[in-house]
C-alpha cells in the first residue's frame, strides 16, 4: 500500500439507482470519475424544518483531487436535489496497481 493524497473519494447521494447510474456513467464519459459505486441505503436528515426518512442510494466516486472543481460542477447540472450532497475525503493510501489505474482512467 502506497501514501496517495492526489486521490479522492466524492460522496453524493440520488433518489434511486437508474439516476445515479445515470449520472455515473456522465461522469465516466467525461474523465472526471476512474470507478463509481452505487450503494442502496436510507438517509435521515432535516430539510425546512422536518425531518426526513428517504431511500436513497448513495455514490461513492474515485477519481484525482485536481479534477474535484470540474467533477462538483458536473454533478450539479446533472444532480435532480436542490442541494445534493458532495463531500469529497482524501485517500491517504491506496494500491500503487489502482493508483495508477485511477491515474489512467481520468486522463493523467
Amino acid at each position: 500500500m502506497t501514501e496517495e493524497r492526489s486521490l479522492i473519494l466524492v460522496l453524493t447521494t440520488f433518489p434511486e439507482a437508474e439516476k445515479a447510474a445515470e449520472a455515473a456513467r456522465i461522469l465516466l464519459d467525461h474523465k472526471l470519475a476512474a470507478c463509481c459505486t452505487i450503494v442502496p441505503g436510507t438517509s435521515l436528515y432535516t430539510w425546512e424544518q422536518k425531518t426526513c426518512e428517504e431511500a436513497e442510494v448513495v455514490m461513492l466516486i474515485k477519481t484525482r483531487a485536481s479534477l474535484y472543481a470540474g467533477l462538483e460542477k458536473k454533478i450539479r447540472e446533472i444532480h435532480p436535489y436542490q442541494v445534493p450532497e458532495i463531500i469529497a475525503l482524501p485517500i491517504v493510501a491506496a494500491s500503487q496497481a489502482y493508483s495508477d489505474w485511477v491515474k489512467e482512467v481520468t486522463g493523467e
